[in-house]
């Protein structure tokens, strides 16, 4: 296989979403195992949607991700390009004029619906004379432009579904150009990837039918022919399709909610596949495992609360020096709390018991226990106190079990739940713990 040059499209029209960003990695991945290139490209060519601050959103996402790319371009500042295939492929009788209105397609769809055939295009344009077609300039309509298939068979080896067949008689010929002279997404994607030398095409199956047609007009404008690869789409826990809750899950929200870029990549990589979901480190170990050969055709079901749990995981195996510039306290309060945090923002919220003045809570029937326990510290407290502070209490009062060791943690956190007491004594110190378990502020 020669080096691959593989390429990511998003359009400049929102930020990422999970789902393309699975695709991304997979190029990303791909091209890294293989030594190969990955471009990013800005398919801008809707002027009107697509905005600098998008573009500019969808690099720092990918940055953020660890994704890095070779090459990147903007469909916008080619045109001239598209305009020259356009010419080639209307000189070739491949791209003709069509002058239907929108009402007028419908009605012919529904026509055909109720005959019981398949809706597919007339090609009644092809038909027109020059006569007619002035005519039809002078209403003022304007001709969209469509491909002309060739109403055979296209057949490809995709490299995850296998052996494709198209059935190109079933499919209308696709518009390129719009009315209004505007490219629609086929043809400029065509151009790009021949003039890129792009090698493999790797996208979500709902592209599947888009390459019969793609693949007649590589053949129409050039020799060079990309391999495919066609991965199943994301669907949610419940198995519904995500396309309606992709607001949500865009990497600028799951950014600010404290998602780590390697939690999201982890698990992007690996859900429907072979291999076990589990954290990797680095992109270098996900692109060392990754092979097409173990992506399924199921649906990849996408669990937020799968996404929860490996951030955390994460989390407690992060050493400090790799968060020292986002979190509070030093490498033995951070050793302590992680294996208690599921996000990074996490850490605040025992920064605030651990590092601020706070009161803990006292009820009326423990207070002379916790006195006691404040009167037993040493004014240096060690890893072994904790222990000794129960035992000592523990045969002082009778208390065991919750009874013992639950007021001393209320006392000294506010928290039931939370990091060994052992440990969270010692951050403590004695004089913050003596002061709390008297039920000052301390």
């Amino acid at each position: 296989m020669s080096t691959p040059i593989v390429r990511f499209a998003p359009s400049p029209t929102g930020r990422l979403h999970v789902g393309n960003v699975r695709t991304a990695l997979m190029n990303a991945l791909f091209a890294q195992a293989e030594q190969g290139t990955f471009i990013l490209r800005i398919d801008d060519t809707d002027l009107e949607r697509s905005t600098a601050e998008f573009e500019q959103g969808i690099k720092d996402d990918l940055s953020w991700l660890g994704v890095t790319w070779g090459r990147t371009f903007k469909q916008s500042e080619r045109f001239g390009m598209y305009d020259a295939a356009a010419a080639k492929l209307k000189a070739d009788g491949l791209l003709y004029a069509c002058y239907e209105t929108s009402d007028e397609l419908d009605r012919q769809r529904k026509l055909l619906r109720v005959a019981g055939k398949p809706p597919v295009y007339n090609r009644a344009a092809l038909e027109l004379t020059d006569e007619q077609k002035s005519a039809y300039e002078a209403e003022g309509r304007t001709p969209h432009w469509r491909f002309k298939l060739s109403g055979g068979t296209v057949t490809w080896t995709d490299m995850v579904r296998g052996d494709q067949t198209i059935d190109m008689s079933s499919l209308s010929d696709p518009v390129l150009i719009r009315g209004d002279g505007s490219y629609l997404y086929t043809l400029p994607s065509v151009v790009d990837d021949i003039e890129a030398k792009i090698t493999h095409v790797i996208r979500g199956e709902d592209h599947v039918t888009n390459s019969g047609a793609q693949i007649e007009i590589f053949r129409a404008l050039s020799d060079h022919l990309p391999q495919f690869a066609h991965t199943p789409l994301l669907v949610g826990a419940d198995g519904k399709s995500l396309s309606k809750r992709l607001g949500s899950l865009s990497m600028l929200e799951l950014r600010e909610q404290g998602i780590e870029p390697m939690s999201i990549a982890s698990l992007l990589a690996k859900i429907g596949t072979s291999d076990s979901v589990e954290i990797r480190h680095s992109l270098e170990a996900l692109a060392s495992e990754f092979s097409f050969d173990k992506i399924g055709r199921a649906p990849a079901r996408f669990d937020e609360r799968d996404l929860t749990a490996l951030n955390a995981k994460l989390l407690h195996e992060t050493h400090y020096d790799a968060v020292a510039d986002r979190v509070p306290g030093d490498a033995a309060f951070w050793n302590i709390v992680r294996a208690n945090i599921e996000k990074i923002s996490d850490v605040d919220d025992w920064a605030d018991i651990v590092l601020k003045p706070m009161a803990g809570e006292i009820a009326e029937e423990d207070k002379d226990f916790c006195h006691a326990a404040a009167d037993f510290l040493p004014d240096t407290v060690l890893p072994e106190t904790w222990s000794e502070l129960i035992g000592y209490l523990k045969t002082e009062t009778g208390r065991k079990g919750k009874g013992l060791f639950m007021p001393l943690r209320l006392a000294l956190t506010a928290q039931a739940h939370g990091p060994s007491m052992d440990d969270m004594l010692v951050l403590l110190g004695a004089e913050k713990a003596k002061a709390r378990l008297h039920g000052e502020t301390a």
